[in-house]
């Protein structure tokens, strides 16, 4: 199977994919933090230029204007939350047969549609929350893999840093597994 994860610049999500001998690339404006099939720019114009051709794309478009825990700025920001809900829009229209789109709770859920699942990394052997949204098409919902205690909200408490951005958007091991074990026949 050919998959696309767009914009992840961890590699997390493509190498569990690769693990299991799939044709995995990462796309993200930033260089890939891990060796693998990875290509630095604009998904949209991979796509568009690409000559393979994907079965699954998972994309994690950046929150910054869309996540609710940015409410307080959304009125100073509605020219970048136009611009990041019609990413979002792009990336749900792409000529791909599955796709799912992963994200926060977002404007997404007011503004196109309501997700289709919710997941914590807490349902993934990660002791941790996130309330992390997705939003599917021709894919199942993913299925609990390994239910744990701890339930810290790691991630929001993550004190101000330079890269407190690129940590608190890198995809769990655990739910990474899940989409690969889970997603990854569905062409068989």
């Amino acid at each position: 199977m050919r998959v696309l994860i767009a914009c992840e610049f961890s590699g997390v999500v493509r190498d569990a994919f690769t693990a299991l001998g799939h044709e995995a690339w990462s796309c993200d404006l930033l260089p890939s933090e891990t060796d693998g099939h990875h290509y630095q720019g604009d998904v949209l114009d991979f796509l568009r230029w690409n000559p393979l051709h994907f079965d699954l794309m998972i994309a994690h478009p950046p929150c910054t204007h869309l996540a609710v825990s940015g409410a307080r700025w959304f009125k100073q920001k509605q020219k970048e939350q136009a611009e990041a809900l019609d990413f979002v829009r792009a990336l749900m229209a792409a000529d791909v047969p599955r796709i799912c789109i992963e994200n926060p709770v977002s404007v997404i859920s007011g503004f196109i549609r309501k997700p289709d699942q919710i997941i914590q990394p807490w349902q993934y052997g990660h002791g941790e929350t996130k309330k992390t949204c997705l939003w599917l098409k021709n894919l199942p919902r993913l299925t609990p893999t390994d239910i744990v205690e701890g339930r810290e909200p790691r991630v929001h408490m993550m004190p101000p840093s330079p890269d407190r951005w690129k940590n608190r958007s890198r995809s769990y091991e655990g739910i990474a597994k899940a989409m690969a074990n889970q997603w990854g026949n569905l062409n068989e």
